[in-house]
């Protein structure tokens, strides 16, 4: 097969021997050289199974690994405890939500199993939904922002030889020594987002080649020119004198909750198990950066103490102070010396808050930990509705 690319040319991807490609029509890729072409075709999947052989909606978990315990421990804390009564089944249940089975899958089937039909909700990082859904239609983002799992996925080249003075995707693009015989030679799991990139930028010869697991072995074997792969801290790569460079991002990811557009128009319970589940979510995890702030102030009326607290930039609140009488007796008489406000501020601007809170007469201050922050209505639920033609 060729492997030489020029202008017009498409990326090359190495066949792969396990790798099943989820869209309805046949995977082709084509590699053009000034002398031949060839083509890779996958088999396509078989068609998804009826809606209607199933009534119990299915989410899809990741079973191993640091995603899987991390999606735990944010479900649980959203008081939606996954229970498995046996670790060695893959299905479980969350008890909180009727009629909702637990499957826990592989990332990259979870997105499989969503566009056949077998789950209906999922949640996995958006590099697999990316890499494995490939822009299907049918798959919704629900939510886009789980704050955990972070990582990129990202082009990185060796350190030293003739990649030394190359630190951005512009340069290694203009290298010279990439030809039509000599082409750049990329390692990576991600044969769908890695060629498309790197199409996208505009290199001209380029072959890529899959493997999983130890990508980072590849150029110092002489096996690859660059990999690409995903990044959190960066560590590995420095170990194995790689670095990431310049232009060289394809993309951001984080852990999602993903859905099929057909199972939320389709069937019974899954827009509703949808709606509650990224309720819990987002009250959760917007709870998690606030501090609620609780002083009392010395004050003649609580509209002279809300004016002095709204005086300092750290202490707005959500839509501003509550300010409420403390009762005392004094002298056999319930009088008002002091006012209680409660006001909820970043977490990370704490310090700065209660110096400013002192600064205005504030005393006795509480600090408590939030569970939930519940809007008046989740701003992601009305921009899935809109998406969904609802």
């Amino acid at each position: 097969m060729a492997a030489h690319l020029d202008l017009a040319a498409l990326i090359h991807v190495s066949p792969l021997s396990s790798r099943c490609f989820s869209k309805p029509s046949r995977f082709l890729i084509a590699c053009r050289s000034s002398s031949s072409a060839a083509v890779i075709a996958g088999d396509a999947p078989p068609p998804p199974p009826q809606a209607a052989e199933r009534t119990v909606v299915r989410l899809g978990l990741p079973s191993k690994g640091r995603m899987a315990e991390e999606t735990l421990n944010l479900l649980k804390s959203c008081q939606l405890t996954v229970r498995q009564l046996n670790p060695r089944q893959y299905t479980a249940d969350i008890p909180q939500l009727s009629n909702l089975e637990v499957w826990f899958q592989r990332p990259k089937d979870i997105v499989r199993k969503l566009q056949s039909g077998d789950l209906d909700l999922g949640i996995v990082g958006f590099d697999t939904v990316s890499e494995y859904g490939q822009a299907n239609e049918d798959l919704v983002i629900v939510h886009d922002a789980l704050e955990y799992g972070a990582c990129r996925l990202s082009l990185a080249i060796p350190k030293e030889g003739i990649f030394e003075n190359i630190n951005s995707l512009d340069e290694l693009a203009q290298m010279p020594k990439w030809t039509e015989d000599r082409p750049l030679r990329v390692v990576t799991a991600f044969t769908h987002l890695g060629p498309k990139f790197l199409k996208e930028k505009g290199l001209k010869h380029v072959t890529f080649s899959s493997a999983d697991g130890a990508l980072e072995s590849y150029p110092a074997m002489g096996i690859a020119d660059a990999i690409v792969d995903l990044v959190s801290s960066g560590t590995t790569l420095r170990e194995n004198n790689l670095k990431e460079i310049e232009g060289g991002v394809v993309l951001q990811s984080q852990a999602v909750l993903v859905a099929s557009r057909t199972s939320l128009h389709t069937r019974m319970g899954v827009l509703e198990i949808t709606h509650e589940m990224l309720e819990r979510l987002e009250a959760h995890l917007r709870a998690t950066g606030e501090i609620l702030v609780t002083a009392n102030m010395r004050g003649n009326s609580a509209e002279e103490v809300a004016e002095r607290v709204l005086s300092q930039t750290s202490l707005s609140g959500l839509q501003g102070p509550t300010v409420s009488p403390v009762f005392c007796r004094r002298n056999g008489k319930v009088t008002v010396d002091y006012y209680a406000i409660n006001i909820c501020v970043p977490q990370q601007l704490l310090y700065k808050s209660i110096q400013q809170l002192r600064s205005i007469g504030g005393s006795g201050v509480l600090v408590s930990k939030l569970t939930y922050i519940f809007d008046e209505e989740t701003p992601r639920w009305r921009k899935l509705l809109t998406q969904l033609g609802l």
